[in-house]
């Protein structure tokens, strides 16, 4: 008698460890077959190569193949339904990407319908470039979220049947996504989730390669593999025209992780590049040029910033900056009402719907690329929203400018050394400064003190500079050492970054509450303590400490507040306003 409970002991570790291993399988079978989703249904199943042999570094087709079936989605079961595909994203929400030329209405009420039929209001996000996919996004109800396995929703408008007849396909998941690609000239840039790791991990180049849903599967030699970003040479086969619209059709585009037999997960397509013929550069103007339109461009990434953004745009104009370049980050603010008040106003405003989540590294070095295939601007300078640029001796000068801290006439021949393909410039952070609110006068104004010690660096980089693999960190870039290009820091008297990083609280909270850079994935979670882009002292609870208004005040500094003044206060009939303030 004394034996059995042992052995009933024993039995039930044994059927512990067979549990977890079915699962610990079953999981990542789930992550570990691509499923591409074809803007056209197809029935024929997807052949991928299996094999490890290259064909010179350049495309392999499939001899040994395993076969995936390509899903698609197909939700007839419910009335009034759109085919989409789905990626669960933080915070429980669910991006749900629309497939091309599905028609839908952009006046009409749309709702995820999930399984268990629960069902949550689909928020419109914007158009994807590129493709023109329409996106969505909605949140995960309380009772979908203890399922074990998670089912992609169905979208659905409000009057639509409540009954799902056939199951789902698994909602993919953003920590292991190819999310976007880039067609240059030269190769493909695909951006990708999960694929490399933090703590300076990335895979070897060798490791990966690109696969192209064409044919029986294509495949290419990955010749970079840093961040989220990998480069590889474009396929060699001619892209079949869309019997419709008489272009090139969109081909699934992934990464295979080779040693691991495993295709990522993928939304991305690929489109080939075409290169314009000369006499179309002037004609239409997107054309890559042979010289940038713009000498000096602004690049952020933006999450409901209007309130924010006519004071920095006016500000960084009059020093010199001639284009602005804004990742939007899924806003749903007013913005784009205010990017058109300001383009009939002068200012040239270029826009970049960037829905992905907690990519800023990723959407910059996009931003590199994409600069280049417009031919855009020869130096892009990136800086936040909240930071202003600009050196204590303008308070002298007559015309000041950025441009001045570029460097002039230098020799760009190949072979030359020491060129300058990247201006640093440290940062001041500013404090709450004794505010409560949002400064109406705007933010130079409102916010005057600051911490002593100057704080990490922003960038102003040479686009043709930029190392090929577009690492970058905190905006920084790795410069073309390969080709002589170094960086240089300027003193404190040549430039600086004014940094409004610890506002108002309601200002400071929304801010963090979904920071867009990934050293900090949620700041109320007890991860990365160490990282700068914590706030000191602050811990992981979103509660207002009770000095938060004196908090990171060591330094009165009002210099930028009396330029800003001489330059933008004006004088009304109600007295003195800020040429960026409400009227």
């Amino acid at each position: 008698m004394r034996r059995r409970p042992r052995t009933t002991f024993i039995v039930s570790i044994l059927s512990i460890i067979t549990f977890a291993s079915f699962s610990l399988y079953f999981s990542r079978n789930a992550i570990s077959t691509w499923q591409p989703y074809s803007d056209i249904p197809k029935t024929k199943a997807f052949l991928l190569n299996t094999t490890s042999n290259t064909n010179n570094n350049n495309v392999v087709q499939s001899n040994n193949v395993n076969q995936l079936t390509r899903q698609t989605r197909r939700v007839s079961s419910v009335k009034d339904s759109l085919s989409t595909v789905s990626v669960l994203i933080p915070d429980w929400e669910i991006l749900v990407i629309v497939v091309v030329n599905t028609p839908f209405s952009s006046s009409q009420q749309y709702h995820c319908l999930f399984p268990d039929k629960a069902r949550s209001l689909a928020r419109f996000s914007g158009v994807l470039p590129y493709t023109n996919r329409a996106t969505f996004k909605c949140d995960m109800p309380e009772s979908v979220r203890r399922h074990r396995m998670f089912s992609q929703p169905t979208l659905v408008t409000g009057t639509s049947e409540t009954e799902l007849l056939k199951p789902m396909p698994q909602l993919m998941k953003w920590n292991f996504l190819v999310f976007e690609s880039f067609s240059t000239e030269n190769d493909v840039v695909v951006f990708a989730k999960g694929v490399n790791h933090r703590n300076g991990y990335d895979r070897s180049p060798g490791e990966l390669r690109c696969v192209f849903d064409f044919g029986n599967g294509v495949r290419t030699a990955v010749t970079s593999s840093v961040q989220e970003v990998f480069r590889c040479p474009h396929p060699d086969f001619e892209p079949v025209l869309d019997s419709y619209y008489g272009l090139p059709q969109r081909i699934g585009i992934s990464l295979e992780i080779v040693a691991e037999n495993t295709v990522v997960p993928s939304v991305a397509y690929y489109i080939p590049s075409s290169k314009p013929k000369l006499d179309a550069v002037a004609a239409q103007g997107d054309s890559v040029q042979a010289q940038p339109k713009y000498v000096l461009c602004a690049c952020t990434m933006v999450h409901n910033v209007a309130k924010f953004l006519r004071e920095w745009v006016m500000y960084h104009s009059k020093v010199g900056v001639d284009n602005f370049i804004l990742y939007d980050n899924g806003s749903d603010d007013d913005l784009y009402s205010l990017i058109r008040e300001l383009r009939q106003e002068g200012y040239n405003i270029s826009t970049v719907f960037w829905i992905w989540p907690k990519t800023q590294e990723a959407g910059f070095s996009h931003s590199v690329v994409y600069s280049k295939s417009k031919g855009l601007c020869k130096w892009i300078m990136y800086v936040d929203v909240d930071e202003f640029v600009f050196s204590p001796s303008w308070g002298h000068e007559s015309n000041p400018s950025l441009k001045s801290l570029l460097p002039h006439k230098q020799p760009l021949e190949e072979g030359t050394r020491n060129k300058v393909g990247q201006v640093s410039m440290k940062c001041l952070e500013f404090g709450p400064s004794g505010r409560r609110r949002h400064p109406e006068e705007g933010v130079t104004q409102g916010y005057t003190c600051r911490m002593r010690a100057e704080q990490r660096h922003k960038s102003m980089v040479m686009v043709d500079a930029v190392d090929p693999s577009l690492r970058n960190v905190i905006h920084h870039f790795y410069v073309n050492e390969k080709e002589g290009f170094v960086s240089k820091q300027v003193s404190l008297e040549e430039g600086l970054v004014n940094h409004y990083k610890y506002q108002a609280w309601d200002e400071f909270k929304n801010k963090f509450r979904r920071r867009v850079s990934a050293y900090v994935v949620d700041w109320k979670q007890e991860l990365n303590p160490t990282s700068k882009d914590r706030t000191p002292g602050l811990g992981f609870k979103p509660i207002e400490p009770e000095d938060w208004t004196q908090r990171f005040c060591e330094v009165t500094d009002l210099r930028l507040k009396f330029l800003t003044r001489k330059w933008f206060r004006l004088l009304t009939p109600n007295g003195y306003r800020m040429a960026w303030q409400k009227r």
